[in-house]
């Protein structure tokens, strides 16, 4: 019984550390809304079950490097009590890391969009 307790605490943790970003970081309420709009887009445009996969992937990493940067920004933070070159490399290197991910989303979100958007004019 009590591994059940631990298991739901973990998740209830990992759901509270989503609530948190969602909460405090501008970035992540706008990836939420871009989530939202395309997942209208695969509905209304009837993606394919491939096209389904990358897009899905796309959002996933895009969530997971946006949760990873807040996650080092925040530990960073801890730490810095006065300018320090490292943390400021540490921070930008993670920061980099959400751009390559949403430029990824970006570029997959066009090719399987804008094709099927050009249809429809």
């Amino acid at each position: 019984m009590g591994k059940n307790r631990t298991l739901l605490r973990s998740f209830a943790n990992a759901f509270y550390g989503i609530y948190l970003a969602f909460r405090d970081e501008r970035n992540m309420r706008i990836h939420g809304l871009l989530t939202a709009i395309v997942l209208v887009l695969m509905i209304w445009l009837r993606v394919s079950a491939i096209e389904f996969m990358f897009l899905m992937l796309n959002i996933a990493l895009v969530w997971i490097t946006e949760l990873i940067n807040t996650s080092i920004e925040e530990s960073f933070n801890l730490q810095q009590r006065a300018p320090n070159l490292h943390i400021k490399i540490g921070k930008d290197v993670a920061a980099g890391a959400v751009l390559v991910a949403a430029l990824s989303a970006l570029l997959t979100g066009c090719v399987i969009f804008i094709p099927k958007i050009m249809v429809l004019f």
